[in-house]
């Protein structure tokens, strides 16, 4: 009877774990202040992942999405690639100095649920914010607005719809 009982808590156990959702592996991300400096000091647009521990669609998310070749080599080569755990007691710094935790300005920036993908100018300023899973096509999209500078004046969805 123990035996049973101890198989039927290890089952339970091992199908109650979180799912663990890193960044991607194989891509370069660094911290939000290391990617800010890198991102002012080459000019390069960033693109901030908030992710965080037990999150199925970010773990979803990195291994069809970002295990595409297209994505990988899209991403690492034109944006400062920077990975926030939402849920972070970790300190970063923003833009004017101020220093708050990874959950705090995931709050500030509406980030209630992950993953959230937020695409942002080299000093710092918000381009682009889409939430949930998607797929490798629609990072493609979202680079070609986002690089082509489509965000100054026109809508995402206006741009979507002229494809």
């Amino acid at each position: 009877m123990n035996i049973v009982r101890l198989l039927v808590v290890s089952f339970v156990t091992a199908i109650a774990l979180p799912v663990f959702a890193d960044p991607p592996p194989g891509y370069p991300f660094l911290t939000y202040d290391e990617g800010l400096r890198r991102a002012a000091a080459e000019d390069k647009p960033v693109f901030l992942y908030f992710g965080r521990y037990g999150c199925g669609w970010c773990d979803k998310t990195n291994k069809e999405s970002f295990a595409d070749p297209k994505v990988k080599r899209r991403y690492t080569e034109n944006y400062v690639l920077v990975y926030l755990d939402a849920e972070s007691g970790d300190r970063i710094t923003l833009p004017d100095g101020e220093r708050i935790t990874e959950m705090e300005f995931g709050a500030r920036m509406n980030v209630f649920a992950t993953p959230v993908f937020v695409w942002l100018a080299p000093d710092g300023r918000q381009l682009l914010k889409v939430p949930g899973y998607k797929t490798a096509e629609e990072f493609g999209h979202f680079d070609d607005y986002v690089r082509g500078g489509h965000y100054r004046t026109t809508s995402l969805l206006q741009f979507l719809g002229s494809r």
